[in-house]
């Protein structure tokens, strides 16, 4: 199969899928991971499609809020290095908020799997956390649900759900975020999912924002974290220095995530 070939499939694949994986690509095209990494850097280059880690996003995502079975394909070893290093940020019986998105699922997946769940409460507004914890069966673990409309990404938000958040008191809360700016904060597409965060922040004693270095080069369109305003940034050593230094010089704690699968994955 020549070079124009491959990437018309993969132009194929982004329109039906939304995204695409370099590994996934490789093996249904019996070719090398540098191939595809070639084809896929010759298609951003002509505005076709938008590199992340790992693979490629569809361009006509960047500005919204792609669909949650979309983002849980992208970048799955730098959630599962950031979710790793966020476990340390909770111990047996306490009472956590964890917000929507695919890294802030990827989270409590391997926090369930750790001790450190033993007898905690959830408060949620992510279907599928609150399914992840049905799921579990466990009676040790409780969640609490917040109701609301129901975003692109699976998300709880709007006037219900910010009442309910407002009734309640969580020791910390766990945020994805759609994008990263330097120096106004953190951001969404959906202003409603935006103001639920919002509301999440107010009623935790620590705020924690889990999200890859990809998130620096993207943009959208509503504020709901200056970087004063939160505690902890858990991301991954992709970031570039650059990055790095200005965001250390803005937010209380930034941690940086090692993402082994990365290196297997370069080494294919």
């Amino acid at each position: 199969m020549i070079s124009s070939q491959r990437q018309h499939l993969i132009l194929s694949r982004l329109r039906t899928r939304g995204a695409v994986r370099i590994t996934a690509l490789s093996k249904e095209l019996g070719v090398s991971a540098m191939t595809i990494r070639r084809d896929i850097a010759e298609l951003a280059d002509k505005g076709l499609l938008r590199r992340v880690h790992g693979g490629a996003v569809s361009t006509s995502t960047l500005l919204s809020e792609p669909l949650f079975s979309v983002k849980s394909q992208m970048d799955i070893g730098l959630k599962d290095a950031i979710a790793q290093q966020a476990i340390d940020y909770v111990s047996p019986g306490d009472v956590i908020a964890i917000g929507g998105g695919t890294t802030a699922y990827v989270f409590a997946q391997h926090l369930l799997e750790s001790q450190r769940s033993n007898g905690i409460t959830i408060l949620t507004n992510s279907i599928p956390v609150a399914e992840l914890v049905q799921a579990l069966e466990s009676k040790d673990v409780e969640v609490i649900v917040t109701g609301g409309v129901i975003t692109r990404s699976n998300s709880l938000v709007g006037p219900i759900a910010d009442k309910v958040i407002a009734s309640l008191r969580v020791n910390t809360v766990f945020l994805g975020t759609h994008s990263v700016s330097i120096p106004r904060g953190f951001l969404m597409p959906n202003s409603l999912e935006a103001a639920t965060d919002m509301a999440m922040m107010d009623i935790a004693d620590r705020t924690i924002i889990l999200t890859d270095h990809t998130k620096w080069s993207s943009t959208s369109l509503s504020l709901f974290a200056r970087f004063d305003q939160v505690d902890t940034v858990i991301t991954d050593d992709g970031l570039d220095a650059d990055s790095v230094t200005k965001t250390r010089d803005l937010v209380k704690e930034l941690v940086l995530a090692h993402d082994r699968a990365s290196e297997e994955t370069e080494s294919e």
